[in-house]
């Protein structure tokens, strides 16, 4: 008696153990067909796997995260001052000005802008980096905006990185928020570091890379001839637009070759 009751709870059991286990497999598979019958699945499968999607919430957040982001991206390319009104040009660095303020100065004069430029021979990073002077001439021209052409003089400085980068990071500290723009040395031969040291220290857009352009070259074999430093002055003004982080605008090109600057300071060799 006990033996047949112990007989029908185990045919239960397995009645139920395959119905379970048929219920579970027909969940998960495929539809199928058994006698020309379609059986479909539950979709309990796909339930309890699906990870849990975001929320509308979540969905608008991300949203909101992603058109701030685009905003900040489109804010970035553009320039950070309006530089179609008449500018005041503060141009200083060593004597590779000879060639180049000229040539600004007929950029100036033919669209309504004023020039300074600050000439020190022989100079260098270190020369400027280790004075205020950049910051007296900011203070008495008043400029707009700075262009510096510094670097032909130590174009073979060894441990150029140790001995120049406090001296580079004090003349960009001087500047304050102006727009600049860093004109690299003219290279004659390939220099130990310091355009690496200039461009490592300057946002992108702020330096301008001379080395590797051809240049006509004085009987010194390193000034650019007048000719050529036009030429490397029209380089600089046709980059600007595309590359310069804060280019100024509506730069036609000059009728006349060069022009006279409102005042050239000339500082002797320091001894």
């Amino acid at each position: 008696m006990g033996r047949r009751k112990n007989n029908t709870y185990f045919g239960a059991w397995s009645i139920l153990t395959v119905s379970l286990a048929l219920f579970v497999t027909l969940s998960i598979l495929e539809p199928i067909k058994i006698c020309g019958i379609e059986l479909r699945t539950t979709g309990m499968y796909e339930r309890l796997t699906k990870a849990p999607g975001p929320t509308p919430e979540e969905i608008a957040e991300a949203e909101r995260l992603a058109a701030e982001a685009r905003a900040k991206e489109e804010e970035a390319k553009k320039p950070k001052y309006e530089l179609s009104v008449p500018q005041t040009f503060l141009f200083i660095g060593d004597s590779m000005l000879e060639g180049l303020y000229p040539r600004l100065a007929a950029y100036a004069k033919e669209n309504g802008h004023k020039v300074y430029a600050v000439i020190w021979y022989s100079s260098t990073s270190e020369i400027w980096g280790e004075t205020e002077k950049l910051k007296e001439y900011i203070a008495q021209f008043n400029p707009t905006y700075v262009f510096i052409c510094l670097g032909a003089n130590e174009l073979f400085v060894r441990d150029i990185k140790e001995k120049r980068d406090k001296f580079v990071k004090n003349i960009i500290s001087q500047i304050g928020d102006l727009p600049y723009l860093w004109i690299g040395p003219p290279n004659w031969k390939p220099d130990t570091g310091i355009n690496e040291l200039i461009d490592e220290n300057t946002p992108e857009g702020y330096f301008f890379l001379s080395d590797g352009m051809k240049f006509d070259r004085m009987r010194d074999g390193a000034h650019p001839t007048r000719k050529s430093a036009i030429q490397w002055m029209d380089s600089v003004m046709r980059w600007m637009p595309e590359k310069c982080a804060n280019p100024v605008v509506n730069m036609k090109i000059p009728t006349e070759q060069t022009a006279r600057a409102e005042r050239v300071v000339v500082l002797q060799p320091k001894r």
